[in-house]
Formats: C-alpha cells, structure tokens, sequence
C-alpha cells in the first residue's frame, strides 16, 4: 500500500523534516520560543511544533546538521527531547535520517507505543510522530543508538518538561501543583485580610508569627514549586526573543508576591498574598482542566499506535522463537495463528486464511489471503495459520505511513493559525503595555498602590493569548484524527482548509467511479435457457485467460449455474474461443468469430447494437452452429458510488465525471450515477487543462483520481484526492488519500473539512471577542461609572475558562454526522440494469 506524503519523509537527499520529541510546552502560546529559537538555527528551514502533540516537525538541511544538533537545541530551550518522536523499542530516536531512503515507500516507524502505556509511560515516551527511517532493516531497531541523555534540569526534575513524561505524565503533574496550590491559598487566605474581616476568621497565626509573615511561610511552596513554571516558561520565552503567556502569568503572580514581601520585610502593611496564589491557583485549575481536554485531541494517533503488536512469533533455525516486533528483520519468516496480529507486512508464503484489515484500510469485510497475497502489518488473522515473509518492517510498514501521515497534517498549521500566532505575540505585548498603563493611570486617579497594582495584574492575566493559540490546532487534530479513522488521511492542514471551500468534484471513471474491472450487466438468451446458456458459456470461459473470460466465468459461479466440462478448447486471438460442452459445439466472441463459422446473429443483431451504443462491450453466443444469446460486459460501478454523488448534491457540490473513454461508455456510466457533468474522451496530458478550465470559470476543484495519468490534474485542482489502491505517483501529488478507495469517502472528506474550518473560525472568534471584551473590564474602565470590575483570581478563572471552551468545543467535532453507506445498497450488475437515462 504505497503512502506518501509531506512534513515526515525526506524531501531531498539533502532537505529532510524530522518530528522531534518536544515535552513541555505546557501553554499553546509556548511553542512560539522552541519555534523561534529552532528557527534561527543555521541549516534549518521550517519549524512547526505542535503544543498538543508535543512535538514539532522540523525541515532541516541534513548537510549541515544532524538529529543530534536539532536535540540539543530543543534542550536548550528548556524542553526535553530524547531526538526524534518515534517509538524507541522499535527505532533509535537519535538516529539520523537515511538521505538515501525513497521519498514514497519510507516514513515513520509506527509500532506499538502504547500497547503497554504504563511501561513506555515510564521510560518517558511521548507522542510517536511521522519519521523517515533508514532502508536497511538491520538499522534502527533495537535500540542500539546513542543513549539518552537528560540535561541537567530534566536530571533535577525543574523545569517543566516533567522528566520527559508523556501528556498523561504532565495533566497529572499539573494536577498536583494545583492541589498543593490550592491547599495552601486556602490557608493564606484565612490568615488574610478577607479572612479577618470578610469571613470572620480569629484564630491567630502559630508561633506568634503575624498574619503576613506566617502567609509568606505558606506562599513559598506555592510560588517555588507550583507556580515555579510560571517562571522558568518566561525565562525561556524571553531567552527565545519571544513572548507567551507564560509572561503574563510570571509578570501578574509575581508582581503581586514581591510586592507583598518588600511590604512584609520592611515591617508589614497591606499584602496580598492571597492574591497572587489564588490566581496561581486557579491558572493551574484551568490549564488542568484545558490539558485533560485538549489530550483528547490525539486519541487517533493514540488508537493507531495501539494496533501494532509488540511481539512477533519468527521461524529462525527451524525453531519457533517469540521476539520483540522491533528485531523483526525484511526476509524473516513469520508464524501468524488464528487470532493474532500480523508483526508487520509481508507475503504469505504458507497456509490460507481471512485477514481482518478494518483497522488499517477500513475494509469491513475480511479478506481471503493464499500464497503470495500481501499481508499488511497490525491486522488480524481470523480462521488459519499463516506462514507469512516480512517485506517490510519498522518505518515502511503501511501502518507506519498512515500514522506518519496523519501526525504531519496534525503538526501543520493552517493559514489562519499563522496569522494567530503573528497576533499571539503582540497580544502579550499589549496585555504587558495596557497593564502598566493602567497602573499609571489608577495612581495618577490617587488609587492606593495596592488598588492600582490589582488591575493592573488582572489586565495583564485576563488578556492571555493561549486560547488564540489552541483556536485551530486543537480542531485540526480532531478533524485529521475523525478522517483517519475512516481510512480519509489529510496531509496538511491547508488540505482541511481547502475541502472546507469546494463547490465542484471531479472523478476519474476508471478505477475511481468503477472498479477497473469487467463485469456482466446483462445475458439475452434466444431459444435456449438462460440458465443452461451460462454454464454452457461459463464451460468455454473456464478454459481461456482473457479478462472477459474471467468477468463471465465469475458471474456464472455467482448465480449457481451448473459446472461443466469443456473439450477440445480452441483460441481464436482476437476473435474468441469454442469448445464442446456437454456434446455441444459452443462459440463464444465477435461478430468475426460468427461469421467465420456461419453463423447467423440477425435474431440478436438488434439487441446487440442497443448494447453497444451505451457503452457495453457484446460478445454473441452460438450453440450447434446458431446463434444462442449476448452476453454484454461492463467496467463494475463501485458499489458505493452511487450513494457518493448523492451525498455530494445533498452538499450542494456538483460533480463532474471526467474519462478517456467513448462518449457513450462515459454517459452510461454518468447516467446510472446521475453525473451532472460528463467530459470524454480526454487524453491524460489534458485532465489538468480541463481542470483549469472550471477554475476560470470561478470553480474551486477537487480532483479525484488514482492513476500516475491523473497526478497533473490532481496537482492542478484546489484539492486533490487520490484513490488509496492507486500508483504511488498520484498519491504523492495529492493533498488527501482516501485509504479504503472508497467514493463514499469524498462526501465524508469534505464534510470533515466543513466541519473543521466551522470549528476553527468558533475558536477565532470567540478567542478574539474574549479579550476584546474581557480587556476594559479588567481595566476596570466601567467599575467608576459602573461599579464593574475583576479580581485577580476571578480574571485567571476567566482566562483558563476561555481556553477550556476552546478545547471542548474542537472536541464536539467528533460528533459530527458524516455520510454513511446504506445497508443494503444494489450490486453492481443490479444498478446497472437500471434504465439509462439521458444526461442533461
């Protein structure tokens, strides 16, 4: 199953992009200082790093630097980075990208990472992203590669990369500096202030200590060790020449506990402490909350990866030895029972058996597999036991590609998150200027310091850019995660986008609309019976290897005619064939073939040119010397084809069928399927032309196809969408693979993008109207007039909030209604029986 696509695979010998492990970047806004300070390394071209997968796709110039450069640059911004994300009992993470491998058939390795989730848990295994690997099967595997190394901060547990844990490793992380927060803010506020006059609390402060003194004592865990990321995450951000929100958060928790302790150390006043860990408090509550729903993004890949097994049972030396699916090697020979997972693709060489391949290709049915049919790796043998030879393994492997294309759309960015990270940035910027504005502004009112410097702290808290900075990536993860587990895998996030915008589908007949394959659609019998004309006819077709042969021998086992023996078997190239059958002489082919043995087919002359005009390929029948029935042929409509036009009108979509083929062929086919637009006999230098044609005209285009003579107008369209069973060259130009070759999938692609690019401007927009509303509020502009204004703590509620909603929102793309095949759609031979109608 050839795969290819952009952002994890190599794109020259020389240009490559490798996923790296980036764990960490606990706000969305952070991954502006790993982008930034990556970026401005020499040899490298492109970073995107994704905050909610945890990594980033990094395009480097692989003559100039090496996997082990782009890790210790990663390090360096004060994340951990064991090297590139990739399941590391199968691959070395720092191993370098072969500049050899071939741009179709190599990507990422995507074995079972998290089949045993709290072993890999420990050994700090983030999200697996989509890697080129080395061709040579004795690299990469076992782990042999340089070990790991954990910087100095990772090593004391600062910072906060977690010790290079997984998401999972992080929310619980996350969790504990909030609890620790939470308990202590809870004390300093009953010693407080509020505590005192508010609620009334009279016990005094242990050890005769003053209430400021003993809630210093208590806000030290809280600031150190709680809110310690706070800090460390704006060191990195300003190192980086940056800002985030990280910033803001530092700037409002700090200001308000130095300002407490100069207070307390110059002999007491008013303080607030509780203030500054209260807001702690509740920006580690929401960003709890908004990690735990933004980890749900990924459960695709996550699903993907759990597929793979991590054993793999080899024949090596005549014995049967059980070995990790990583030491599986290309040549190995395999032992699959019934029951099992197949380790990783190969060739059946032993043994008969249905392969379940609904995990991988979302083929429902499972599949007949013999000697020499492939296998693909993580499905599962049902009935036999096979004996199947590895022919790919690691990164090769089809589960690999798919996870390695999916993980590169989800760390793409689309065209409107670029500009919301541009905005990102200078929203911290005017959240830091207007909070130091409106300090100024209270003071010179005659506001107290403690009254200005509270708005000031909640202006520069409420006005954080982290929902700006979650608006697309977490909808676009959903939306490539919801297509993927339809076998629909988008390449990039600008392929959401686009689908989200067509209005005109073009398919390819062959091989997209139909199968590429002959098929009976209709047998006439004249004086003979239909069902004992079949096997007569079924007998001859046995016997000869033409593709017609095949069609008709097929569609007689289908229908249960008798099986019977044919003799003296002749082949008329180009002409036919005959046999005797049953003691009778049977000819089955052309009009020539007819004619040369005298026999007379003006009983079925008009049956056969009706047949002809719509496209249908005739053969006549003749029985002892007269003519017994046609037998007309086809190319078989695939079965949901049908149900996929009308899923694209229900959308408003028109759609175009575009062929080499006859005119009449086109429009019979077109006719069946209630085609809008039929363009025929197009030669394949000139689809692309065609397609250019509908662009003039205003129309945005997706072009579907599966040929390597349907790549120019796939690159040519607004969208191009290639058939899963088609030529690598077509797959690679295109910006969607529909895994399962199913038409039915291209209503389903695009309403996936529709339901995204809905997703994505919500998010925006709520993001952008949040601040514009929140910002004055917190300003306190209407508390003179108004009496309205925001607390500190209140402002770093509403902040988190504003980030919860986002995430949630994205994750209601899930359950978004797509287009479904009916349970009970007609056979092909069934539909095409149907009258033709005329195409208008």
């Amino acid at each position: 199953m050839p795969m290819m696509h952009e952002g994890a695979i190599s794109m020259s010998a020389q240009v490559q992009t490798a996923v790296m492990e980036v764990q960490g970047v606990n706000w969305a806004s952070s991954k502006a200082a790993a982008e930034s300070v990556l970026s401005r390394r020499p040899g490298v071209l492109n970073v995107e790093a994704n905050p909610v997968a945890q990594t980033a796709s990094v395009t480097f110039d692989a003559q100039q630097i090496s996997i082990a450069d782009l890790t210790q640059w990663v390090r360096e911004c004060g994340y951990h980075c064991a090297g590139r994300s990739v399941p590391r009992h199968v691959c070395d993470p720092m191993q370098d990208i072969d500049a050899t491998a071939s741009p179709v058939t190599h990507s990422l390795d995507s074995s079972d990472v998290e089949a045993h989730p709290a072993d890999h848990e420990a050994m700090g295994h983030g999200p697996v992203a989509a890697i080129s690997e080395p061709a040579d099967p004795h690299r990469g595997h076992g782990g042999k590669g340089e070990p790991m190394v954990r910087s100095a901060k990772d090593a004391m547990g600062h910072g906060s990369s977690h010790g290079g844990s997984s998401m999972a490793s992080m929310v619980r992380d996350m969790r504990n500096r909030f609890v620790v927060a939470a308990v202590l803010s809870v004390a300093i506020t009953l010693w407080s202030p509020i505590g005192r006059d508010v609620i009334g609390f009279s016990v005094p402060a242990p050890f005769g200590l003053r209430d400021d003194v003993f809630a210093l004592i208590l806000s030290l865990p809280v600031i150190f060790y709680s809110g310690w990321i706070f800090f460390d995450g704006a060191y990195r951000a300003l190192r980086a020449r940056t800002l985030d929100m990280m910033v803001l958060v530092a700037v409002g928790v700090g200001a308000g506990w130095l300002y407490s302790l100069i207070v307390t150390l110059t002999g007491g006043g008013d303080v607030f402490y509780e203030a500054a860990t209260v807001l702690a408090s509740f920006v580690l509550l929401g960003h709890w909350i908004e990690m735990r729903a933004r980890g749900g993004a990924n459960d695709a890949v996550r699903t993907l990866l759990e597929l793979a097994p991590a054993k793999a049972l080899v024949i090596r030396d005549g014995q049967t030895v059980e070995v990790s699916t990583s030491e599986v090697l290309v040549g190995d020979l395999m032992q699959v029972r019934p029951g099992a997972k197949v380790p990783t693709d190969g060739t059946v060489e032993d043994g008969e058996s249905d392969i379940d391949e609904s995990m991988v290709t979302g083929e429902s049915l499972p599949v007949s597999k013999s000697v020499g049919s492939p296998v693909i790796g993580a499905t599962v043998n049902t009935t036999g036991t096979l004996r199947v030879r590895a022919t790919k393994v690691g990164a090769d492997s089809a589960l690999a590609q798919i996870v390695a294309l999916v993980q590169a759309a989800q760390n793409s960015k689309a065209p409107g998150q670029r500009l919301a990270d541009r905005a990102a940035f200078w929203l911290v910027l005017v959240a830091l200027v207007g909070g130091s504005a409106t300090f100024a502004v209270w003071m010179l009112t005659g506001a107290s310091v403690q009254t200005a410097l509270l708005f000031a702290i909640t202006v520069v808290v409420i006005t954080c850019p982290d929902a700006l900075g979650l608006a697309t990536p977490t909808a676009i993860m959903v939306g490539t995660g919801l297509g993927a587990k339809r076998g629909i895998l988008f390449k990039n996030a600008t392929a959401l986008e686009s689908s989200a915008r067509i209005n005109v589908v073009v398919m390819d007949k062959t091989g997209t609309l139909t199968k590429g394959e002959p098929e009976v659609t209709d047998l006439i019998a004249t004086g003979i019976d239909r069902g004992d004309l079949l096997a007569l006819v079924a007998a001859v077709e046995r016997e000869s290897e033409h593709p017609l042969a095949g069609a008709v021998a097929n569609y007689a086992d289908s229908q249960g005619a008798a099986v019977l023996k044919a003799d003296g078997f002749n082949n008329v190239p180009g002409h036919g064939a005959g046999a005797v059958v049953a003691g009778r002489r049977v000819f089955v082919g052309n009009r020539k073939l007819m004619t040369a043995q005298g026999v007379d087919i003006a009983a079925v002359a008009e049956e056969r040119e009706q047949l002809a005009s719509t496209g249908r390929t005739a053969v006549l029948v003749a029985v002892d010397g007269r003519v017994a029935g046609v037998i007309a042929l086809a190319d078989a409509v695939r079965e949901t084809a049908a149900e996929a036009v009308t899923a694209l009108h229900e959308a408003g979509i028109e759609v175009a069928m575009m062929t080499g083929d006859n005119e009449a062929t086109a429009r019979r086919i077109a006719a069946l399927l209630h085609i809008d637009t039929v363009i025929a006999e197009v030669l394949p230098q000139d689809k692309s032309a065609k397609v250019s044609e509908l662009q003039a005209a205003g129309k945005r285009v997706a072009m579907v196809g599966d040929g390597v003579n349907d790549a120019p107008a796939l690159a040519q369209a607004d969208l191009g969408i290639a058939i899963g069973a088609g030529t690598d060259v077509a797959i690679e130009t295109a910006d969607v693979v529909l895994m399962r070759s199913d038409p039915l999938d291209v209503p389903v692609a695009l309403r996936i993008g529709k339901g995204t690019l809905r997703k994505m401007r919500q998010n925006l927009g709520w993001a952008i109207g949040y601040n514009v509303v929140a910002l004055p509020i917190a300003a306190g502009v209407f508390e003179p007039s108004l009496g309205l204004s925001l607390s500190p703590e209140i402002a770093a509620i509403s902040m988190s909030g504003s980030s919860v909603i986002v995430a949630v929102n994205a994750l209601l793309l899930k359950r978004l209604r797509l287009p479904q095949a009916a349970e009970a759609a007609p056979t092909t031979t069934q539909a095409a029986d149907l009258a033709v109608e005329p195409i208008r």
